[in-house]
């Protein structure tokens, strides 16, 4: 220490007297510095947000599912979620709802088999059924993107048709029973958080 080390000098030969003095020194010290800093404020801090990848690949045209969609028809409330496109697939979930009670719920995937674009519907307990992407036409502002079963089961035939204004129209076709059968279900996109409809 600095302190003991001044004793072993010859000059200093009357420790008792210096000792009171090197203490009060040692006491007597500058009064701290006032801290101005302030702490930031969420003002202060910017998100750090990563830029959203853009969407590639066979699935690309497709990547506008994204997001929350819902609709009513016959007193059954609807609704599609999809999860956005990764790695060469999309995944989603439907949940139809009559009353207060869940009527069905499927889980949707978009992916890649064969080098072709397949859309296939699990439903629980049950076997998967898998739609091949057959055609992409254009109807003046829409888009309509059919699958056709690879199987011969019914539904034959589902389309997605991107319509205008934030508006989707799913289409499920074929023969049920010996009868045709086809049955449309309109449906909007809204905000995943608060369920208000998004025009886009």
């Amino acid at each position: 220490m600095k302190l003991l080390s001044y004793f072993t000098f010859p000059f200093f030969k009357n420790a008792s007297l210096l000792l009171p003095i090197l203490l009060l020194g040692a006491c007597v010290q500058a009064p701290p510095k006032e801290d101005n800093t302030k702490p930031p404020t969420a003002a202060d801090v910017s998100p750090t947000t990563e830029a959203k990848p853009e969407a590639s690949g066979p699935l690309k045209s497709l990547a506008w599912l994204e997001g929350c969609w819902k609709g009513a028809v016959n007193h059954r409330d609807y609704q599609e979620h999809w999860l956005p496109l990764r790695g060469d697939m999309m995944l989603g979930a439907s949940h139809t709802v009559l009353g207060n009670k869940t009527q069905d719920y499927q889980f949707l995937r978009m992916e890649i088999r064969d080098d072709k674009v397949h859309y296939v519907i699990a439903v629980p307990d049950e076997k998967e059924h898998r739609f091949q992407l057959s055609d992409e036409t254009t109807e003046q502002d829409d888009t309509v993107y059919t699958f056709t079963n690879v199987e011969d089961t019914f539904p034959k035939t589902v389309s997605y048709r991107k319509a205008t204004s934030g508006w989707m129209y799913i289409t499920i076709e074929g023969k049920l029973n010996g009868a045709d059968r086809k049955v449309i279900y309109p449906i909007r996109r809204v905000d995943c958080g608060s369920g208000e409809f998004i025009s886009k």
